[in-house]
């Protein structure tokens, strides 16, 4: 019985440093980001250039990605009101898969923005690759990140412990249960890890 309870013990303090942590890194990531997302257009100052992260086009049915549309409202929204001059859609390009392109192509034909401002980064494998390729290799720090609310504080997590004024626009969300609680709970995980990865100094390849 004693092994047991020991045991027991040993898991319910393991549970509460488990959800501690989880607490910790969240306030973290919500502390470093406050202040720097907004929701209206009208209200978010203006930086040379937008990152749009990039999301699947379609749905595993076929039909359009409902968070991949509404990242493209928002990124044309920022330029049809002036806030941005240029465009970098950051996503996955491999054989029979290119997100970059599938979103220059959105933000062209459906949403009247000029291809010459559009520059695609087909090496966005991840969020953390697109904000540092946009650093890096496109040497833009004074930037907009847009994506859907949940996922920008993560990536303005990346960005400001990369020395990048980067601000967030919060694309519309879906509010649909299946895929809003999903991706709620999956980002706040993800935020450990990218919590842990930053003190740990390992990039999350």
């Amino acid at each position: 019985m004693r092994i047991i309870r020991n045991i027991f013990n040993l898991g319910f303090i393991s549970l509460e440093l488990g959800i501690l942590m989880i607490c910790f890194c969240n306030v973290w990531v919500f502390g470093l980001t406050n202040g720097r997302t907004y929701t209206k257009i009208s209200k978010i100052p203006p930086r040379e250039i937008a990152l749009v992260l990039g999301t699947s086009p379609k749905m595993r049915s076929g039909v359009s990605n409902p968070y991949f549309t509404k990242r493209m409202d928002a990124a044309s929204l920022l330029y049809h009101h002036g806030k941005i001059k240029k465009i970098i859609v950051s996503g996955e390009k491999s054989k029979g898969y290119n997100e970059p392109a599938a979103m220059k192509n959105y933000l062209i034909y459906q949403e009247g923005v000029p291809e010459d401002i559009i520059i695609e980064d087909p090496k966005g494998f991840n969020t953390y690759k697109s904000i540092l390729r946009c650093k890096d290799v496109y040497k833009k720090k004074n930037v907009i990140i847009v994506s859907q609310g949940f996922h920008n504080l993560r990536a303005l997590f990346f960005a400001r412990n990369n020395d990048m004024n980067a601000l967030g626009f919060d694309a519309q969300d879906v509010t649909k249960p299946e895929s809003f609680y999903r991706n709620q709970a999956r980002e706040i995980l993800a935020r450990v890890i990218a919590v842990v990865y930053f003190i740990l100094g390992v990039s999350p390849d």
